[in-house]
């Protein structure tokens, strides 16, 4: 990152820069680049409304860092425009979720963290981009975000034209659905922003009605503290009893919303190499995924974003999973070994787990 005192200036018209970039861009291995404006007032009201009501739960970085996350400038001085790109996650090789999700043995992990954390893959590409930019025009102000700062990247996307914000509050881009990562490079050029595209969801409620939890609880509005990616991921306590047989054998994230969306027909495998299925990652079994110890769970999610919850929560969200796969003397076994675990969050779900096959 580089922050000069002053706006970056340029002799190449704007026009052939953002070009160059989109191009640049494409080679990098982003699917779409385009160019948002810094006027996030709209969402800013939506954020406020949905903090209020208390439904990010535990997520309370969503609401620190004050006005930073609705207002560029004031997270990155001198932002004046976002480059904002999308790269398709969905691995060719990965059990299809609706397969997955009736396979009450095996684990169903979203398809976005069975492979290679995308943080990492996104950061690095948006650096070398951005070293591209400067290559060409010299220094300029810029920094750069993938999911790791209080951003708005899914109302900057939708501003910068790479899809419509759904029903089910994820990006949705008419020629390849939602199975895509974003990444922003906040910088300090004038650059022309990109035309939003209207909303095609018309009067289709499938991501809603398919929810396991009830989650999205009208169109465009989900309550974070129902969702099973906030369940299994975000949230560091103990899993509320009312949503626990609706998880079903999701251990980490939750793709149902999207399995669902008419518009996914036309999503597009991915080509990079990292997120192809890592380790048992992709269909696990859950009787030998719980038989990890902290250890093997460190080495197997190396690299990969499920790292992030512990070993504790990944010993929580499987018990659960386990409390409502098919009762076999294989899972009672399991269950039982973990029965006396050093963490009262891990015996807790244990012992409803086995009272589920009681």
């Amino acid at each position: 990152m580089t922050d000069p005192p002053a706006p970056a200036t340029t002799t190449a018209p704007h026009g052939e820069l953002v070009d160059a970039i989109r191009r640049w861009g494409r080679e990098l291995g982003f699917q779409q680049v385009a160019i948002a404006d810094t006027d996030l007032g709209e969402y800013e009201a939506r954020l406020d409304a949905w903090l209020e009501q208390d439904h990010h739960g535990e997520m309370d970085w969503m609401a620190a860092h004050g006005r930073k996350r609705s207002r560029p400038e004031l997270l990155h001085p001198g932002t004046r425009s976002v480059i904002v790109v999308r790269m398709d996650y969905l691995p060719p090789a990965a059990t299809p979720v609706e397969d997955l999700i009736e396979q009450a043995d095996k684990a169903c992990i979203s398809r976005y963290a069975i492979g290679r954390d995308y943080h990492k893959v996104l950061r690095s590409r948006l650096k070398k981009l951005a070293q591209r930019i400067e290559n060409a025009i010299g220094p300029f102000g810029h920094r750069v975000f993938t999911d790791s700062a209080p951003v708005l990247e899914k109302p900057l996307a939708e501003k910068a034209g790479l899809g419509w914000i759904g029903k089910h509050t994820n990006l949705l881009n008419r020629q390849a659905g939602s199975w895509f990562f974003l990444g922003e490079l906040y910088t300090d050029l004038p650059l022309p922003a990109d035309e939003p595209v209207r909303d095609h969801c018309g009067s289709c409620r499938r991501c809603i009605d398919v929810c396991p939890t009830r989650a999205i609880i009208a169109p465009y509005q989900l309550d974070a503290r129902r969702c099973i990616s906030y369940l299994t991921i975000e949230l560091k306590g103990s899993i509320p009893v009312e949503f626990r047989q609706a998880m079903g054998n999701r251990i980490y994230g939750c793709d149902d919303c999207q399995m669902v969306c008419p518009w996914n027909r036309y999503a597009q495998f991915s080509g990079e190499d990292d997120f192809r299925p890592r380790q048992d990652l992709d269909a696990g079994d859950l009787v030998e995924l719980f038989g990890w110890d902290e250890a093997t769970f460190l080495e197997r999610t190396e690299g990969t974003a499920i790292r992030r919850i512990g070993h504790e929560r990944w010993l929580r969200n499987l018990a659960v999973a386990l409390g409502n796969a098919a009762t076999t003397t294989a899972v009672l076994a399991a269950l039982q070994a973990r029965a006396e675990h050093p963490s009262a969050l891990v015996r807790e779900h244990v012992a409803w787990a086995l009272a589920r096959h009681r």
